[in-house]
């Protein structure tokens, strides 16, 4: 019999994002404005149309996982891991150390690419050195669930382990689920979140060859302008982030620290298109007002959105439209919208789950992360955008939206978990 649903609440964070290597660091950057968006230097960007990216710099893998384990995980795997220790050291848990609580634990992982620079550099491999040269670690490098399996065993983590592969949605969806799992009583404790590195000649050259990156290579810190009339594409960003979610009883009982709860998910899809949104916003629509049922709130009781807010000519007015449709005109326009993509770029699996955190960040704070690079307002882009620099704002409820290729939509709600 399914027991009553039960509350889940946030009591570990963590993120390496093109903005810092903790989330304290990530969100100090986000608040003074700043730009994580540089020329890439991962590889000769020459024979692409985009130069530039969101890179993790200065972050080395053999801080959190021991040389000879770090060279058998593709990057997107690393990054996921060194976030996940952060999560569970912010939330004083040790699971190799409690046996008694290691299968009611679980994670889930959302990835839109899996091992996209272990397959890229595999595939080089054979095309110059011939099949017989390809790595025996190739197939588990380049698998999406890699990271989910490693962390997993690295954690002794025995309960519920799966990976979501939703586009830019996937980590939106890993943390729905995974709370989901939870309130059914499949589990007390879950890791989720997302991770992506894809920041390689195939990743940026696929994503040119379809239209949907910037090609502003004379300024890459203003290239990526959510809601501007001047915006030209997304920015492709690598980072990991992870939440730890908890029944809240068991959360109080052990006097963790409380960062939200997780009140409202929803999830539609478009049914329209593999890369474009459905005119008129209204699969993006359902999605945000399913949430908001799932959570017990009215429109007009939101603080906060962290937009989807791609910088795509499409994707910001589709999702402009399908805001005011799921609150309403006039809860929509007294509502702050941001785009965080503005700062860290598109982390893309990984998106869900580092915007996930600044909502939390921003309960908690009391501050609106900005929406920087908006310089000239797009008539159909006409909401409060929290345009440039941040700004102090009670915020008890918040939202973010994840939407994916394939037309997945997505939209978490978060509440202070008190």
């Amino acid at each position: 019999m399914r027991p009553e649903a039960r509350r889940v609440v946030v009591t570990g964070m963590g993120a390496i994002t093109p903005l810092g290597h903790t989330v304290d660091d990530t969100w100090e950057a986000v608040l003074a404005g700043r730009s994580g968006i540089g020329p890439i230097t991962q590889f000769d960007p020459s024979n692409v149309a985009t130069a530039f990216a969101g890179e993790v710099t200065g972050w080395d893998p053999e801080s959190v996982i021991i040389k000879r384990e770090a060279r058998r995980l593709d990057r997107s795997a690393q990054l996921f891991i060194g976030a996940a220790q952060q999560a569970l050291d912010g939330a004083g848990l040790d699971f190799v150390n409690d046996e008694t609580m290691a299968e009611r634990a679980g994670v889930i992982v959302g990835s839109g690419l899996g091992g996209m620079l272990s397959f890229d550099a595999q595939l080089k491999v054979m095309l110059s050195r011939g099949a017989q040269r390809i790595s025996p670690l190739a197939v588990t490098m380049i698998i999406p669930n890699e990271a989910a399996g490693v962390a997993s065993m690295r954690f002794n983590m025995r309960g519920p382990v799966t990976c979501v592969v939703t586009a830019c949605a996937a980590s939106a969806n890993a943390i729905g689920d995974a709370a989901e799992i939870i309130r059914r009583g499949a589990a007390d404790v879950m890791l989720a979140g997302g991770a992506e590195a894809t920041i390689c000649e195939f990743g940026i050259g696929a994503f040119n060859k379809s239209r949907a990156l910037s090609t502003r290579n004379d300024d890459p810190q203003r290239a990526s302008r959510p809601f501007d009339l001047d915006r030209d594409g997304f920015v492709m960003s690598e980072g990991s982030a992870c939440v730890i979610l908890e029944d809240r009883e068991r959360a109080l009982s052990r006097g963790a620290r409380i960062h939200g709860e997780v009140i409202g998910y929803g999830m539609t899809s478009d049914a329209y298109h593999v890369t474009l949104p459905r005119p008129g916003g209204s699969g993006a629509a359902k999605s945000m007002e399913a949430a908001l049922n799932d959570a017990g709130l009215q429109p007009g009781q939101l603080d906060y959105i962290n937009a989807h807010g791609t910088s795509t000519k499409a994707n910001d007015v589709t999702e402009t439209v399908a805001i005011k449709q799921a609150l309403g005109e006039k809860a929509a326009r007294a509502v702050p919208v941001s785009s965080t993509k503005s700062m860290t770029g598109h982390l893309m699996g990984g998106a869900g789950a580092i915007e996930s955190i600044f909502c939390l960040l921003a309960m908690e704070s009391d501050i609106l992360p900005p929406t920087i690079n908006y310089e000239t307002p797009d008539p159909e882009c006409d909401l409060d955008y929290v345009p440039n620099e941040a700004r102090e704002a009670e915020v008890m409820y918040s939202m973010t939206n994840s939407f994916g290729f394939g037309g997945h939509n997505v939209s978490l709600i978060f509440g202070p978990g008190a």
